[in-house]
């Protein structure tokens, strides 16, 4: 039977939920059993629901991942001829278990059977190339691997990990900072999915022992996507990352990436001097690059001309010529930098400073006249000095060149729709609260957990931000070599907030929570 979709949107649920929950193994056996395949893998994702069950008392057990509208438990309750009774359950592992349920069909009767282990693993290392890319082409696989991808991008994901272990591949998203488990694909798919990546990213799928890294371009719809994939062997068989990159999504403006105002006022202060360096340090993951292009859209305007040197290119900016270097070839960040000097650029955007010699082009650069933006992987903005020295740099080229160091990290925004005040524990605001200053009224709130955080709590991401500029006492200090622990103790004397206490003022706003701030940041006792 075919179900038509209501177009009524989540009404309060017409029947009690219980409050049980089911783990992720429940759930996709629900997926893959006989109730389920009485209704569309559509119909199911749609509504976010899986029949589990029937009771010793006739009830159909549904886990759903919301509220029913009372048009849909009517059909359920017609179609299975018997009550239905809702139970709750995370929609993220529902959606992931129909995902997983529609492409458990055998691929070959050769690794079909997930009772023969030995043999499964067997079959895996000594299959032969032509086999590997017969599998990989099978329907049940290119549907699986495109049903991860577009899972991921339904989830917000901005990483796939697909994880080779002893019992199988393991799947997981990252989601707004955080690895979030997924169900698991068959442990007889994981050579063939493997492969099937291989495929899409023109990579080799003969060799199993090195690293190979590549690159997927996908459309869908009307969004153009990049997958940037990254592939390496471990012990039991092939890992596999993908970094998503949605080239659709346009540059944020710096007002929305979580600057407070005076500290937004003086990084726009420091993007629109006619030359130097201003540098974005962090770690990967932590949105240096949406930073950088925030800044670089502030100063973008017809009489400036702007180039970037980028590893890959992440958005496409009108009115920037913007190049991807290719180390293959041996077109790296400097070889890059030293061609678009001759090209007369007013800005220049370095992905990253990765080598004494890319620091040094961009060195010359802000000497020149040019007004150079980059990134640095440090902890924090005092730490950029110290690591653009111990590259070669002399500290006096560092002094002279360096207008200022923006440290960041990215913290998870509590889910306004289910979010609540709280009472933090006495030990975590302890931690948080020991340097910083007192806020008369803080309002801390955390998220219980609904189907628009997927039961996280958390939704989006917001930047904590430290900026350090250079002022004259700290480019001497900087010329004689001060250590780290005396520019850290200049920085704070000179007026820099640390990265604890942005992220001690947003919890205290209730923009994240105290755990947060603990996860992202370091205590200021331990500098």
């Amino acid at each position: 039977m075919t179900h038509a979709a209501p177009t009524t949107p989540w009404a309060p649920p017409a029947s009690s939920a219980s409050s049980a929950t089911r783990s992720a193994t429940d759930l996709r056996a629900g997926a893959a059993g006989s109730l389920a395949r009485r209704l569309s893998p559509k119909y199911l994702d749609e509504y976010c629901l899986i029949p589990l069950s029937i009771t010793e008392t006739g009830e159909l057990v549904i886990a759903a991942g919301g509220p029913l509208d009372p048009t849909v438990l009517d059909e359920l309750s017609w179609l299975y001829e018997r009550p239905v009774r809702v139970i709750d359950a995370a929609a993220a592992e529902i959606h992931a278990a129909v995902m997983s349920a529609q492409s458990d069909e055998p691929i070959d009767a050769a690794v079909a059977d997930p009772r023969d282990g030995d043999m499964v693993l067997l079959a895996e290392d000594d299959a032969t190339i032509d086999d590997l890319r017969a599998l990989a082409n099978q329907t049940p696989v290119i549907k699986l691997v495109n049903l991860l991808i577009l899972e991921a991008l339904r989830s917000r994901a901005s990483d796939i990990h697909l994880e080779a272990g002893a019992d199988g591949l393991r799947v997981r998203y990252r989601i707004d900072g955080v690895l979030q488990e997924m169900s698991n694909p068959p442990r007889q798919y994981q050579a063939a999915v493997i492969s099937r990546v291989k495929i899409m990213a023109a990579l080799n799928i003969a060799e199993r022992r090195l690293p190979q890294d590549g690159r997927i371009r996908l459309r869908l719809s009307d969004r153009d996507l990049d997958l940037r994939v990254s592939i390496t062997p471990t012990l039991h068989g092939e890992s596999v990352v993908l970094r998503i990159l949605d080239r659709g999504v346009g540059v944020r403006d710096l007002r929305e990436l979580g600057l407070p105002p005076q500290l937004l006022e003086e990084f726009e202060e420091l993007v629109h001097q006619p030359h130097g360096i201003v540098l974005v340090t962090g770690p990967t993951g932590s949105g240096k690059t949406t930073t950088l292009y925030g800044a670089i859209d502030r100063v973008n305007r017809a009489g400036v001309k702007i180039v970037t040197v980028e590893d890959p290119v992440e958005y496409q900016i009108a009115g920037i010529t913007q190049i991807p270097i290719n180390p293959k070839i041996g077109f790296t960040f400097a070889a890059a930098l030293r061609s678009i000097l001759r090209h007369d650029p007013d800005v220049i955007m370095v992905g990253e400073m990765r080598d004494r010699e890319a620091a040094e082009i961009a060195i010359q650069a802000a000497l020149t006249g040019h007004l150079v933006f980059s990134t640095l992987h440090t902890n924090d903005a005092p730490s950029g000095v110290t690591r653009m020295v111990d590259m070669g740099i002399e500290p006096y080229l560092v002094a002279a060149t360096v207008l200022g160091i923006v440290a960041q990290r990215l913290v998870r925004v509590v889910c306004d729709a289910c979010a609540e005040d709280v009472c933090p524990a006495e030990d975590v605001l302890a931690r948080v609260a020991v340097g910083q200053s007192a806020v008369s009224s803080p309002r801390f709130r955390r998220g219980r957990g609904c189907e628009n955080c997927a039961g996280t709590g958390y939704r989006g991401r917001t930047g904590l931000y430290e900026l350090m500029p250079m002022t004259p006492d700290m480019r001497n200090a900087v010329v004689r070599q001060a250590p780290l622990a005396e520019l850290r103790s200049l920085a704070g004397r000179s007026g820099t907030a640390s990265l604890r206490a942005a992220g001690w003022a947003k919890a205290c706003d209730g923009v994240t929570t105290l755990e947060e701030v603990l996860r992202a940041t370091r205590d200021e006792v331990l500098e």
